[in-house]
Protein backbone atom coordinates (compact mmCIF):
# COMPACT_ATOMS: atom_id res chain seq x y z
CA UNK A 1 0.00 0.00 0.00
CA UNK A 2 1.50 3.22 -1.07
CA UNK A 3 1.25 6.45 0.78
CA UNK A 4 -0.96 9.31 -0.39
CA UNK A 5 -1.60 12.00 -2.97
CA UNK A 6 1.72 13.83 -2.74
CA UNK A 7 3.70 10.62 -3.23
CA UNK A 8 1.68 9.79 -6.31
CA UNK A 9 2.49 13.20 -7.72
CA UNK A 10 6.19 12.60 -7.30
CA UNK A 11 6.13 9.13 -8.82
CA UNK A 12 4.01 9.86 -11.84
CA UNK A 13 4.30 12.16 -14.81
CA UNK A 14 1.96 15.04 -14.18
CA UNK A 15 -0.27 15.57 -17.18
CA UNK A 16 -2.23 18.73 -17.81
CA UNK A 17 -5.75 18.64 -19.15
CA UNK A 18 -7.04 21.09 -21.73
CA UNK A 19 -10.67 21.56 -20.74
CA UNK A 20 -13.04 23.51 -22.90
CA UNK A 21 -15.57 25.86 -21.37
CA UNK A 22 -18.02 23.35 -19.93
CA UNK A 23 -19.42 25.21 -16.94
CA UNK A 24 -22.89 24.14 -15.86
CA UNK A 25 -25.77 26.55 -16.18
CA UNK A 26 -27.05 28.33 -13.09
CA UNK A 27 -30.00 25.96 -12.83
CA UNK A 28 -27.48 23.09 -12.62
CA UNK A 29 -28.36 20.55 -15.27
CA UNK A 30 -26.17 17.77 -13.89
CA UNK A 31 -27.07 15.39 -16.72
CA UNK A 32 -24.52 17.11 -18.97
CA UNK A 33 -21.76 15.83 -16.71
CA UNK A 34 -21.94 12.31 -18.12
CA UNK A 35 -21.03 13.22 -21.69
CA UNK A 36 -18.45 15.83 -20.79
CA UNK A 37 -16.65 13.73 -18.18
CA UNK A 38 -16.45 10.91 -20.74
CA UNK A 39 -15.49 8.29 -18.15
CA UNK A 40 -16.06 5.30 -20.42
CA UNK A 41 -13.80 6.61 -23.17
CA UNK A 42 -11.09 7.66 -20.72
CA UNK A 43 -11.21 4.24 -19.05
CA UNK A 44 -10.92 2.43 -22.39
CA UNK A 45 -8.06 4.68 -23.44
CA UNK A 46 -6.03 3.88 -20.33
CA UNK A 47 -7.14 0.22 -19.96
CA UNK A 48 -8.77 0.91 -16.60
CA UNK A 49 -11.01 -1.90 -15.38
CA UNK A 50 -13.54 0.36 -13.69
CA UNK A 51 -14.28 3.58 -11.85
CA UNK A 52 -16.93 4.95 -9.51
CA UNK A 53 -17.61 8.67 -9.03
CA UNK A 54 -19.87 10.78 -6.82
CA UNK A 55 -20.14 14.59 -6.82
CA UNK A 56 -21.78 16.54 -4.01
CA UNK A 57 -22.83 20.18 -3.87
CA UNK A 58 -24.51 22.28 -1.21
CA UNK A 59 -24.31 19.32 1.23
CA UNK A 60 -26.14 16.92 -1.11
CA UNK A 61 -25.06 14.20 -3.53
CA UNK A 62 -26.00 15.52 -6.97
CA UNK A 63 -24.31 13.11 -9.37
CA UNK A 64 -23.21 9.48 -9.40
CA UNK A 65 -21.72 7.45 -12.22
CA UNK A 66 -20.02 4.07 -12.47
CA UNK A 67 -18.24 2.57 -15.47
CA UNK A 68 -16.41 -0.66 -16.11
CA UNK A 69 -16.16 -3.99 -14.37
CA UNK A 70 -15.64 -5.34 -10.88
CA UNK A 71 -13.34 -7.98 -12.32
CA UNK A 72 -12.09 -8.55 -15.86
CA UNK A 73 -12.56 -12.28 -15.12
CA UNK A 74 -16.29 -12.10 -14.43
CA UNK A 75 -17.51 -9.16 -16.54
CA UNK A 76 -19.82 -8.01 -13.70
CA UNK A 77 -20.44 -4.28 -13.93
CA UNK A 78 -19.57 -1.89 -11.12
CA UNK A 79 -22.61 -0.27 -9.51
CA UNK A 80 -22.98 2.45 -6.90
CA UNK A 81 -22.87 -0.16 -4.11
CA UNK A 82 -19.59 -1.74 -5.26
CA UNK A 83 -16.95 -1.30 -2.56
CA UNK A 84 -13.28 -0.64 -3.33
CA UNK A 85 -10.20 -1.01 -1.18
CA UNK A 86 -9.54 2.62 -0.18
CA UNK A 87 -5.99 2.21 1.20
CA UNK A 88 -4.84 5.40 2.96
CA UNK A 89 -8.28 6.99 2.90
CA UNK A 90 -8.60 4.81 6.00
CA UNK A 91 -6.30 7.09 7.99
CA UNK A 92 -8.64 10.09 8.49
CA UNK A 93 -11.41 7.61 9.36
CA UNK A 94 -9.24 6.05 12.06
CA UNK A 95 -8.35 9.50 13.41
CA UNK A 96 -12.04 10.46 13.41
CA UNK A 97 -12.95 7.27 15.26
CA UNK A 98 -10.41 8.07 17.98
CA UNK A 99 -11.82 11.58 18.43
CA UNK A 100 -15.35 10.20 18.77
CA UNK A 101 -14.15 7.70 21.38
CA UNK A 102 -12.40 10.49 23.25
CA UNK A 103 -15.57 12.59 23.27
CA UNK A 104 -17.33 9.61 24.85
CA UNK A 105 -14.68 9.54 27.59
CA UNK A 106 -13.08 6.24 26.54
CA UNK A 107 -9.57 7.50 25.72
CA UNK A 108 -7.53 10.70 26.09
CA UNK A 109 -5.75 11.71 22.91
CA UNK A 110 -3.40 14.10 24.72
CA UNK A 111 -1.90 11.29 26.78
CA UNK A 112 1.07 9.16 25.81
CA UNK A 113 -0.19 6.39 23.56
CA UNK A 114 2.22 3.94 25.17
CA UNK A 115 0.11 3.71 28.32
CA UNK A 116 -2.72 2.25 26.20
CA UNK A 117 -0.58 -0.48 24.63
CA UNK A 118 -0.50 -4.05 26.05
CA UNK A 119 0.69 -6.49 23.36
CA UNK A 120 3.74 -4.37 22.52
CA UNK A 121 5.30 -1.10 23.67
CA UNK A 122 6.99 1.75 21.88
CA UNK A 123 10.68 1.04 21.25
CA UNK A 124 13.15 2.97 23.37
CA UNK A 125 14.69 5.92 21.58
CA UNK A 126 16.73 8.99 22.37
CA UNK A 127 14.01 10.97 20.61
CA UNK A 128 11.26 9.88 23.03
CA UNK A 129 13.09 9.76 26.38
CA UNK A 130 11.51 13.05 27.42
CA UNK A 131 8.91 13.33 24.67
CA UNK A 132 6.62 10.32 24.62
CA UNK A 133 4.27 10.73 21.64
CA UNK A 134 0.56 11.24 22.18
CA UNK A 135 -2.17 9.80 19.94
CA UNK A 136 -2.34 13.10 18.05
CA UNK A 137 1.28 12.89 16.94
CA UNK A 138 0.38 9.75 14.99
CA UNK A 139 -2.71 11.27 13.35
CA UNK A 140 -0.79 14.09 11.63
CA UNK A 141 2.40 12.09 10.97
CA UNK A 142 4.55 14.07 13.40
CA UNK A 143 5.27 11.12 15.72
CA UNK A 144 8.57 10.45 13.98
CA UNK A 145 7.84 6.77 13.33
CA UNK A 146 9.10 4.86 10.30
CA UNK A 147 7.23 2.37 8.07
CA UNK A 148 5.54 4.45 5.39
CA UNK A 149 3.37 1.78 3.75
CA UNK A 150 2.96 -1.97 3.48
CA UNK A 151 2.98 -4.86 1.04
CA UNK A 152 -0.21 -6.64 0.01
CA UNK A 153 -1.38 -10.08 1.12
CA UNK A 154 -3.79 -12.45 -0.57
CA UNK A 155 -5.62 -15.69 0.09
CA UNK A 156 -3.05 -18.41 0.72
CA UNK A 157 -0.42 -16.02 2.08
CA UNK A 158 0.70 -16.11 5.71
CA UNK A 159 -0.95 -13.03 7.18
CA UNK A 160 1.14 -11.28 9.87
CA UNK A 161 -0.32 -9.94 13.09
CA UNK A 162 -0.05 -6.24 13.76
CA UNK A 163 2.53 -7.02 16.45
CA UNK A 164 4.66 -8.76 13.82
CA UNK A 165 4.10 -5.77 11.55
CA UNK A 166 5.42 -3.35 14.20
CA UNK A 167 8.35 -5.68 14.92
CA UNK A 168 9.26 -5.46 11.25
CA UNK A 169 8.63 -9.15 10.63
CA UNK A 170 7.09 -8.31 7.25
CA UNK A 171 8.34 -7.67 3.73
CA UNK A 172 9.85 -4.24 2.99
CA UNK A 173 11.29 -3.72 6.45
CA UNK A 174 13.04 -6.44 8.42
CA UNK A 175 13.43 -4.40 11.60
CA UNK A 176 11.18 -2.99 14.29
CA UNK A 177 9.44 0.32 13.69
CA UNK A 178 11.65 3.13 15.00
CA UNK A 179 11.63 6.85 15.76
CA UNK A 180 13.40 9.14 13.30
CA UNK A 181 13.03 12.44 15.19
CA UNK A 182 11.55 13.96 18.34
CA UNK A 183 7.73 13.74 18.20
CA UNK A 184 6.12 17.00 17.14
CA UNK A 185 9.23 18.52 15.53
CA UNK A 186 8.88 17.33 11.93
CA UNK A 187 6.68 15.43 9.48
CA UNK A 188 7.20 11.89 8.16
CA UNK A 189 4.32 10.01 6.54
CA UNK A 190 3.94 6.82 8.57
CA UNK A 191 1.45 4.04 8.02
CA UNK A 192 3.18 2.27 10.89
CA UNK A 193 2.08 5.06 13.20
CA UNK A 194 -1.54 4.22 12.43
CA UNK A 195 -0.86 0.56 13.19
CA UNK A 196 0.23 1.70 16.66
CA UNK A 197 -3.08 3.58 16.94
CA UNK A 198 -4.98 0.44 15.91
CA UNK A 199 -3.20 -1.62 18.54
CA UNK A 200 -3.82 0.99 21.25
CA UNK A 201 -7.56 1.04 20.45
CA UNK A 202 -7.90 -2.72 20.42
CA UNK A 203 -5.79 -3.25 23.56
CA UNK A 204 -7.77 -0.64 25.48
CA UNK A 205 -11.32 -1.36 24.35
CA UNK A 206 -10.95 -5.11 23.76
CA UNK A 207 -12.64 -4.96 20.36
CA UNK A 208 -11.30 -5.16 16.80
CA UNK A 209 -11.03 -1.76 15.14
CA UNK A 210 -13.52 -3.00 12.52
CA UNK A 211 -16.21 -3.39 15.20
CA UNK A 212 -15.46 0.02 16.69
CA UNK A 213 -15.67 1.77 13.32
CA UNK A 214 -18.94 0.01 12.49
CA UNK A 215 -20.46 0.91 15.85
CA UNK A 216 -19.43 4.55 16.04
CA UNK A 217 -19.18 5.70 12.39
CA UNK A 218 -20.40 3.40 9.63
CA UNK A 219 -23.73 2.25 11.08
CA UNK A 220 -24.78 5.64 12.54
CA UNK A 221 -24.04 7.38 9.21
CA UNK A 222 -25.79 4.72 7.12
CA UNK A 223 -22.56 3.75 5.37
CA UNK A 224 -23.98 0.34 4.47
CA UNK A 225 -21.26 -0.57 1.98
CA UNK A 226 -18.29 0.36 4.15
CA UNK A 227 -16.29 -1.94 6.38
CA UNK A 228 -12.91 -2.59 7.96
CA UNK A 229 -13.54 -6.34 7.79
CA UNK A 230 -10.98 -8.02 5.51
CA UNK A 231 -11.50 -10.52 2.65
CA UNK A 232 -10.33 -13.44 4.82
CA UNK A 233 -12.86 -12.64 7.59
CA UNK A 234 -16.53 -13.43 8.11
CA UNK A 235 -18.82 -10.60 7.06
CA UNK A 236 -16.72 -9.29 4.17
CA UNK A 237 -19.03 -7.89 1.45
CA UNK A 238 -19.59 -9.69 -1.85
CA UNK A 239 -20.15 -6.63 -4.07
CA UNK A 240 -16.53 -5.49 -4.36
CA UNK A 241 -14.07 -4.31 -7.00
CA UNK A 242 -11.09 -6.59 -7.63
CA UNK A 243 -7.58 -5.17 -8.03
CA UNK A 244 -5.94 -5.19 -11.47
CA UNK A 245 -2.39 -4.84 -12.77
CA UNK A 246 -1.15 -2.48 -15.50
CA UNK A 247 -2.24 -4.94 -18.19
CA UNK A 248 -5.78 -5.03 -16.84
CA UNK A 249 -5.46 -8.50 -15.34
CA UNK A 250 -6.75 -9.46 -11.89
CA UNK A 251 -3.90 -9.68 -9.36
CA UNK A 252 -3.82 -13.11 -7.69
CA UNK A 253 -7.22 -13.59 -5.96
CA UNK A 254 -8.07 -9.95 -6.65
CA UNK A 255 -8.86 -9.16 -3.01
CA UNK A 256 -5.97 -7.69 -1.01
CA UNK A 257 -5.93 -8.53 2.70
CA UNK A 258 -4.76 -5.77 5.02
CA UNK A 259 -3.68 -6.68 8.55
CA UNK A 260 -2.70 -3.03 9.12
CA UNK A 261 -6.40 -2.18 9.20
CA UNK A 262 -6.10 1.19 10.97
CA UNK A 263 -3.70 2.43 8.32
CA UNK A 264 -5.32 1.17 5.13
CA UNK A 265 -8.02 -1.42 5.69
CA UNK A 266 -11.29 0.33 4.82
CA UNK A 267 -13.41 -0.90 1.90
CA UNK A 268 -16.02 1.63 0.78
CA UNK A 269 -17.93 3.31 -2.04
CA UNK A 270 -17.83 6.92 -3.25
CA UNK A 271 -21.44 7.29 -2.07
CA UNK A 272 -20.55 6.27 1.49
CA UNK A 273 -17.39 8.40 1.54
CA UNK A 274 -19.46 11.33 0.26
CA UNK A 275 -21.88 10.78 3.17
CA UNK A 276 -18.93 10.93 5.56
CA UNK A 277 -17.53 14.07 3.92
CA UNK A 278 -20.91 15.82 3.99
CA UNK A 279 -21.34 14.90 7.66
CA UNK A 280 -17.99 16.56 8.42
CA UNK A 281 -18.98 19.59 6.35
CA UNK A 282 -22.30 19.85 8.20
CA UNK A 283 -20.51 19.47 11.51
CA UNK A 284 -18.11 22.27 10.58
CA UNK A 285 -21.08 24.62 10.14
CA UNK A 286 -22.82 22.96 13.14
CA UNK A 287 -25.99 22.25 11.18
CA UNK A 288 -27.67 18.96 10.18
CA UNK A 289 -24.80 16.91 11.62
CA UNK A 290 -26.03 13.71 13.26
CA UNK A 291 -22.94 11.77 14.36
CA UNK A 292 -19.90 14.05 14.31
CA UNK A 293 -19.94 17.01 16.67
CA UNK A 294 -18.92 20.52 15.68
CA UNK A 295 -15.97 20.31 18.08
CA UNK A 296 -14.68 17.08 16.56
CA UNK A 297 -15.05 18.32 12.97
CA UNK A 298 -12.96 21.37 13.82
CA UNK A 299 -10.32 19.27 15.56
CA UNK A 300 -9.86 16.67 12.82
CA UNK A 301 -9.63 19.24 9.99
CA UNK A 302 -7.52 21.88 11.74
CA UNK A 303 -4.02 22.27 10.27
CA UNK A 304 -1.67 20.94 12.94
CA UNK A 305 1.46 20.17 10.88
CA UNK A 306 3.18 22.63 8.57
CA UNK A 307 6.91 21.90 8.60
CA UNK A 308 7.69 19.61 5.64
CA UNK A 309 4.00 18.64 5.71
CA UNK A 310 3.19 19.14 2.02
CA UNK A 311 1.55 22.52 2.49
CA UNK A 312 -0.44 21.55 5.56
CA UNK A 313 -1.80 18.47 7.31
CA UNK A 314 -4.53 17.93 9.87
CA UNK A 315 -5.50 14.77 11.75
CA UNK A 316 -5.62 12.43 8.77
CA UNK A 317 -6.58 14.99 6.13
CA UNK A 318 -4.29 16.84 3.75
CA UNK A 319 -4.95 20.61 3.74
CA UNK A 320 -2.72 21.87 0.94
CA UNK A 321 -4.85 23.71 -1.64
CA UNK A 322 -7.08 26.77 -1.73
CA UNK A 323 -8.73 26.33 -5.10
CA UNK A 324 -11.15 29.12 -6.13
CA UNK A 325 -10.93 30.67 -2.65
CA UNK A 326 -12.08 27.45 -0.98
CA UNK A 327 -10.01 25.59 1.57
CA UNK A 328 -10.20 21.86 0.94
CA UNK A 329 -9.77 18.80 3.10
CA UNK A 330 -8.66 15.86 1.03
CA UNK A 331 -7.16 12.40 1.16
CA UNK A 332 -5.96 9.91 -1.42
CA UNK A 333 -5.24 6.23 -1.15
CA UNK A 334 -3.12 3.99 -3.35
CA UNK A 335 -2.91 0.24 -3.08
CA UNK A 336 -1.47 -2.05 -5.74
CA UNK A 337 -4.14 -2.16 -8.41
CA UNK A 338 -6.67 0.19 -6.77
CA UNK A 339 -6.96 3.72 -5.41
CA UNK A 340 -8.82 7.00 -5.33
CA UNK A 341 -9.43 10.32 -3.64
CA UNK A 342 -11.77 12.45 -1.56
CA UNK A 343 -11.87 16.21 -2.23
CA UNK A 344 -14.19 18.33 -0.06
CA UNK A 345 -14.53 22.06 0.64
CA UNK A 346 -14.36 23.30 4.22
CA UNK A 347 -17.46 25.43 3.60
CA UNK A 348 -20.57 25.28 1.36
CA UNK A 349 -20.68 21.47 1.13
CA UNK A 350 -19.03 20.83 -2.24
CA UNK A 351 -16.74 18.03 -3.37
CA UNK A 352 -16.31 14.67 -5.06
CA UNK A 353 -15.05 11.14 -4.46
CA UNK A 354 -13.39 8.92 -7.07
CA UNK A 355 -12.38 5.27 -6.65
CA UNK A 356 -10.90 3.08 -9.41
CA UNK A 357 -9.73 -0.52 -9.67
CA UNK A 358 -6.59 -0.35 -11.79
CA UNK A 359 -2.86 0.16 -11.38
CA UNK A 360 -1.42 3.68 -11.10
CA UNK A 361 -0.55 4.05 -14.78
CA UNK A 362 -4.12 3.13 -15.70
CA UNK A 363 -6.15 4.98 -13.07
CA UNK A 364 -4.16 8.15 -12.35
CA UNK A 365 -4.56 9.73 -15.83
CA UNK A 366 -8.32 9.06 -15.68
CA UNK A 367 -8.64 10.42 -12.13
CA UNK A 368 -6.57 13.51 -13.03
CA UNK A 369 -8.64 14.21 -16.13
CA UNK A 370 -11.90 13.72 -14.22
CA UNK A 371 -10.85 15.95 -11.32
CA UNK A 372 -9.85 18.86 -13.56
CA UNK A 373 -13.05 18.61 -15.59
CA UNK A 374 -15.18 18.53 -12.43
CA UNK A 375 -13.49 21.63 -11.02
CA UNK A 376 -13.97 23.40 -14.34
CA UNK A 377 -17.58 22.38 -14.93
CA UNK A 378 -18.88 22.80 -11.40
CA UNK A 379 -17.21 26.22 -11.19
CA UNK A 380 -17.23 26.30 -7.40
CA UNK A 381 -15.97 29.80 -6.71
CA UNK A 382 -16.21 31.36 -3.28
CA UNK A 383 -16.21 35.13 -3.01
CA UNK A 384 -12.78 36.21 -1.82
CA UNK A 385 -12.43 38.11 1.41
CA UNK A 386 -11.37 41.70 0.96
CA UNK A 387 -7.65 42.17 1.29
CA UNK A 388 -5.37 45.11 0.59
CA UNK A 389 -3.28 44.19 -2.45
CA UNK A 390 -0.49 46.57 -3.47
CA UNK A 391 1.13 47.17 -6.82
CA UNK A 392 4.42 45.33 -6.69
CA UNK A 393 7.48 47.60 -7.14
CA UNK A 394 9.64 46.84 -10.18
CA UNK A 395 12.78 46.20 -8.13
CA UNK A 396 10.88 43.73 -5.93
CA UNK A 397 9.61 41.86 -9.00
CA UNK A 398 13.17 41.49 -10.29
CA UNK A 399 14.30 40.09 -6.95
CA UNK A 400 11.52 37.50 -6.91
CA UNK A 401 11.76 36.13 -10.46
CA UNK A 402 13.68 32.86 -10.66
CA UNK A 403 13.70 29.09 -10.21
CA UNK A 404 13.66 27.56 -6.74
CA UNK A 405 13.59 24.31 -4.90
CA UNK A 406 10.01 23.67 -3.82
CA UNK A 407 9.41 26.05 -0.91
CA UNK A 408 5.62 25.59 -1.06
CA UNK A 409 5.32 21.85 -0.44
CA UNK A 410 8.85 20.71 0.40
CA UNK A 411 8.87 17.93 -2.21
CA UNK A 412 12.06 18.85 -4.14
CA UNK A 413 10.09 19.88 -7.22
CA UNK A 414 11.25 22.90 -9.20
CA UNK A 415 9.05 25.91 -8.45
CA UNK A 416 9.32 29.05 -10.56
CA UNK A 417 8.30 32.69 -10.21
CA UNK A 418 7.76 34.14 -13.68
CA UNK A 419 6.45 37.40 -15.11
CA UNK A 420 3.49 37.57 -17.47
CA UNK A 421 1.79 40.78 -18.55
CA UNK A 422 3.54 42.75 -15.78
CA UNK A 423 2.31 40.35 -13.11
CA UNK A 424 4.15 37.60 -11.25
CA UNK A 425 2.98 34.00 -11.23
CA UNK A 426 4.17 30.96 -9.31
CA UNK A 427 4.47 27.73 -11.29
CA UNK A 428 4.21 24.66 -9.07
CA UNK A 429 3.90 21.03 -10.26
CA UNK A 430 1.62 20.30 -7.30
CA UNK A 431 -0.85 23.07 -8.19
CA UNK A 432 -0.56 22.07 -11.84
CA UNK A 433 -1.59 18.56 -10.84
CA UNK A 434 -4.59 19.70 -8.84
CA UNK A 435 -5.96 22.39 -11.15
CA UNK A 436 -4.78 21.32 -14.60
CA UNK A 437 -3.29 24.78 -15.13
CA UNK A 438 -0.34 26.67 -13.76
CA UNK A 439 -1.18 30.37 -13.47
CA UNK A 440 -1.07 31.05 -9.74
CA UNK A 441 -0.65 34.80 -9.31
CA UNK A 442 1.69 36.08 -6.61
CA UNK A 443 0.03 38.98 -4.77
CA UNK A 444 1.82 41.57 -2.65
CA UNK A 445 -0.21 42.50 0.44
CA UNK A 446 -0.27 45.72 2.40
CA UNK A 447 1.18 44.08 5.50
CA UNK A 448 4.32 43.08 3.60
CA UNK A 449 3.27 39.47 3.19
CA UNK A 450 2.61 37.61 -0.05
CA UNK A 451 -0.23 35.36 -1.13
CA UNK A 452 -0.36 32.91 -4.01
CA UNK A 453 -3.74 32.38 -5.64
CA UNK A 454 -5.02 28.86 -4.86
CA UNK A 455 -2.29 28.22 -2.27
CA UNK A 456 -3.43 28.21 1.38
CA UNK A 457 -0.39 29.60 3.23
CA UNK A 458 0.70 33.20 3.44
CA UNK A 459 4.37 33.92 2.70
CA UNK A 460 6.91 36.18 4.35
CA UNK A 461 9.93 36.54 2.07
CA UNK A 462 13.37 37.57 3.34
CA UNK A 463 16.17 38.83 1.15
CA UNK A 464 19.96 38.85 1.34
CA UNK A 465 22.20 40.65 -1.17
CA UNK A 466 19.22 41.30 -3.40
CA UNK A 467 18.15 37.67 -3.58
CA UNK A 468 15.64 35.57 -1.67
CA UNK A 469 17.28 33.98 1.37
CA UNK A 470 14.27 32.37 3.03
CA UNK A 471 10.50 32.02 2.87
CA UNK A 472 8.35 31.75 5.99
CA UNK A 473 5.05 29.91 5.53
CA UNK A 474 2.20 31.16 7.72
CA UNK A 475 -1.00 29.23 8.40
CA UNK A 476 -3.33 30.31 11.20
CA UNK A 477 -1.15 30.21 14.35
CA UNK A 478 1.64 28.19 12.70
CA UNK A 479 4.82 29.37 10.96
CA UNK A 480 7.75 27.54 9.41
CA UNK A 481 10.86 29.08 7.88
CA UNK A 482 12.22 27.54 4.69
CA UNK A 483 15.83 28.57 3.91
CA UNK A 484 16.82 29.03 0.26
CA UNK A 485 20.48 28.80 -0.75
CA UNK A 486 21.67 30.90 -3.70
CA UNK A 487 23.59 29.48 -6.65
CA UNK A 488 24.88 30.98 -9.89
CA UNK A 489 22.09 29.67 -12.11
CA UNK A 490 19.16 29.60 -9.74
CA UNK A 491 18.08 29.86 -6.15
CA UNK A 492 17.93 26.41 -4.62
Amino acid sequence: MKNSLFLLILLLTISSCQTRNMGLSKNRNYSVLKDNLDLEEQSRKHQLAGLSLVIFENYKIVYSNQVGLKSMNSKEKIDENTAFSTASITKPITALLCHILEEKGLINLDESIDKYLKRWHLPKSKFTENNSPTWKHFFNHTSGTSQGGFADYYEGDTIPTIKQSLLGQISRYGKEIEFLFTPGTNFEYSGGGYVIVQMALEDTLNKPIAELAEEYIFAPLGMKNTTMIQPNEKGFPTNVAFVHDKDGKVIKSGLPITPQVGASGVWSTPTDLAKLSIEIQNALRNKNNKVISHAIAKKVTEVTALKNAVGGWSYGWQRSVHYNNYDWFMCSGSNTGVGGSIFATMTDGNGFVILANGEKNNRIPVINDTRVKILTMMDWNKKALHEDVLEMPLNLKKQLIGSYDDFLYGQKMETKIVEKNNRLYVQSPFLQHFKGKNDNELLYLKNGLFRIVDYPNLLKIDFSNGKISSVTLIRDHMTVKVPLVNSEKQLL
